[in-house]
């Protein structure tokens, strides 16, 4: 396997520390062509669909990628921003507020950020970063639970990049914030503020990304995980069992996902009389297709059309200055032991490059 050509390396240059903050990716573009490029590569990913190669290459190939673009299209399209895809621009600017944060610690590490899938992908990032002298990295997945089907995609990818790199960083990873204290009381004050401001609903729906239902048999851990940062927000709210459900959405294909599924739990209460119900995403650090279209339109529609009166869709944290010291709480934590806080003394540094051009270094 061919390695990439290595940065010109100078002795007695800078140690440097960098974050890669890693969300799931967006198209270029709310077109079918842009939507398909990344819908073929999304949908490649083993971590994300289990279904013997080739099978799924047929049914991937033959039906998905040439009917669901143009219809997926559409809905990128209706919450594109003039910025671009809402996900993007939050995880741009979540990345600009964490680099901000620590260094106001006295962290003087570069954040960049990247998507799994689409641009701008993870091995662009780590290629710059060796570019840019980083020996460091702490690689931070924007996904707070847990999942083979995401987090682990994620050090997939990472995984791929250093087969192909001669000098491997020193890396880290974060797995999980599932149950932080910081994200949770973000959380919780994110909803209390649209209390305050709107009163409280009949029932707060916490909808949570679906995977397969066979994927808690075989070990991941993910839906535990959601129940557990629902039952801390809900505690952290004051709330009993009776005023909150937890469900699923996303759904895709005929098999069992996890449930309840979020859609249909919403038609149920808008028939059993609920007038009003808040829902909020907490498996989603920032806004995007699947809080901004599939829930404040689809679900809403549903539970409006089911007799359902009043519907709220609480906004992720995005960039809520408590959940950005949250997060630069949980990277701080886990940048500990690297000398991020030290300043290299100038004279050591060029002593050192004394001595290795007086064995021989060529630089």
């Amino acid at each position: 396997m061919p390695f990439e050509k290595e940065p010109v390396y100078t002795h007695g240059q800078t140690p440097k520390t960098a974050i890669l903050l890693c969300n799931l990716g967006t198209p270029d573009a709310p077109t079918p062509a842009a939507v398909r490029r990344y819908l073929a590569e999304f949908l490649s990913d083993h971590r994300v669909v289990e279904i013997p190669r080739l099978v799924w290459w047929f049914i991937l190939h033959g039906i998905i990628l040439r009917f669901r673009p143009a219809k997926s299209a559409a809905k990128y399209a209706s919450v594109w921003t003039p910025e671009g895809s809402p996900l993007k621009v939050w995880t741009e600017k979540q990345a600009k507020l964490l680099q901000g944060w620590l260094g106001q610690r006295n962290h003087p590490v570069k954040v960049r950020w990247a998507m799994r899938y689409g641009s701008t992908s993870i091995a662009s990032q780590l290629d710059a970063m060796k570019a840019d002298g980083v020996t460091r990295i702490l690689v931070v997945p924007a996904y707070p639970q847990y999942s083979a089907t995401t987090t682990a995609s994620v050090f997939d990818a990472v995984y791929a990049w250093a087969q192909h790199t001669r000098a491997v960083p020193e890396l880290r990873f974060i797995n999980h914030y599932h149950d932080d204290a910081g994200y949770i009381a973000a959380l919780a004050a994110s909803i209390q503020r649209h209390w305050k401001a709107h009163g409280c609903p009949d029932q707060l729906v916490m909808s949570f990304h679906g995977v397969p239902a066979r994927t808690l048999e075989l070990g991941d851990p993910y839906h535990c995980e959601c129940m557990k940062t629902a039952r801390l927000l809900a505690e952290r709210l004051g709330l009993n069992k009776t005023d909150y459900k937890v469900t699923f959405q996303s759904r895709l294909g005929r098999a069992k996902w996890l449930e309840p599924y979020t859609e249909p739990s919403l038609i149920a209460m808008g028939q059993a009389g609920v007038k009003r119900v808040d829902v909020v995403c907490p498996g989603f650090s920032c806004d995007c297709l699947e809080t901004l279209e599939e829930i404040n339109m689809e679900a809403r529609h549903a539970f409006l059309t089911a007799g359902g009166q009043e519907f709220h869709y609480i906004p992720c944290l995005n960039d809520d200055p408590e959940w950005i010291t949250a997060l630069s709480n949980i990277s701080e934590r886990h940048l500990a032991g690297w000398p991020t806080q030290t300043a290299i003394d100038p004279a050591t540094l060029a002593a050192s490059r004394t001595a290795a051009l007086a064995q021989g270094a060529r630089q």
